[in-house]
């Protein structure tokens, strides 16, 4: 898994990642358009300064209230290359902490003994979806979840559209220059997309973008799979240890049980508390909207 996920690809050391815009303000980026030349040269400056860092998965990016469409798109490739290289981290790392859990001690027993080999897989399944959980919460703490959802939200959506049901409806030709807003028609690669976000700068084709804006607009779905995730296994572990008779398996399962309980744990209380946060947010801004 090391070779391909990241031999194979291009790695962030040699490229401008992570990208930080946080010294671009927003006064600095309006829409002006004689203004974007200025938001464009700082960015770059920036990311000039960043080549010659050395790369860290705890480093964390930061997010710039831009208003450049340009910015924010750029902004989000990055986003996306530094979200894949945590994904990367974590699915390397769990695999390299079951191969030394479930598989060393197997591949190294003696041919003499016998070894329960539907076991062995049971505990090798085991551990590596939960230290992915682990992983996954350390490296995708809510503040970086956080700063995903902002871009998202920047960023927008389109929704492809037949254009027979909206033939008599206005179609403006989507250009990358303006930032549309909710509900309005472009044309695309001959076809019709729909603006779902609030405001959208995505491109319609990109398949990308798309992804992007589904995983990321609603700030709490990763916290929402992992806890989801993490409850299936604290369920089949306590079922796996009421029918256990052997005391080595019984002990296995209870070390890997208090380790979920305490991710369980973090990840509730997380959602609890950032889920009352939005809540409050969401329905601030609903009344000043009223007002």
């Amino acid at each position: 898994m090391y070779i391909p996920l990241f031999r194979l690809n291009k790695d962030p050391k040699k490229s401008n990642f992570p990208p930080s815009v946080a010294n671009t303000s927003p006064n600095e980026t309006g829409t002006a358009v004689g203004r974007r030349k200025d938001c464009l040269t700082a960015l770059k400056e920036t990311w000039k300064h960043h080549t010659n860092q050395t790369y860290s998965i705890n480093t964390m990016p930061t997010h710039a209230c831009c208003l450049s469409p340009d910015l924010i798109r750029n902004e989000v490739e990055h986003l996306k290359l530094d979200f894949n290289w945590r994904m990367k981290e974590i699915l390397v790392n769990a695999m390299l902490s079951a191969y030394y859990i479930a598989f060393v001690p197997v591949w190294f027993i003696k041919s003499t003994q016998y070894y329960d080999k539907r076991w062995s897989c049971e505990l090798f399944i085991l551990v590596w979806v939960s230290t992915c959980v682990l992983l996954t919460r350390h490296l995708l703490p809510s503040r970086y979840c956080d700063l995903l959802h902002k871009a998202a939200a920047h960023l927008g959506s389109w929704q492809k559209v037949d254009p027979a049901l909206c033939s008599n409806v206005l179609q403006h030709p989507w250009s990358e220059e303006y930032m549309w807003p909710q509900g309005v028609l472009v044309k695309h690669n001959k076809n019709v997309y729909k603006a779902m976000g609030n405001y959208n700068v995505a491109i319609p084709s990109d398949v990308s973008h798309f992804r992007f804006y589904f995983f990321f607009n609603k700030p709490l779905r990763i916290l929402n799979i992992l806890i989801i995730i993490e409850g299936v296994v604290i369920l089949y572990q306590l079922y796996s240890l009421i029918c256990s008779e052997k005391w080595h398996q019984t002990i296995s399962l209870a070390l890997i049980l208090f380790s979920n309980y305490y991710a369980f744990f973090k990840l509730l209380r997380d959602r609890i508390v950032l889920g009352k946060a939005y809540s409050y947010c969401t329905n601030g801004n609903s009344e000043n909207k009223i007002n």
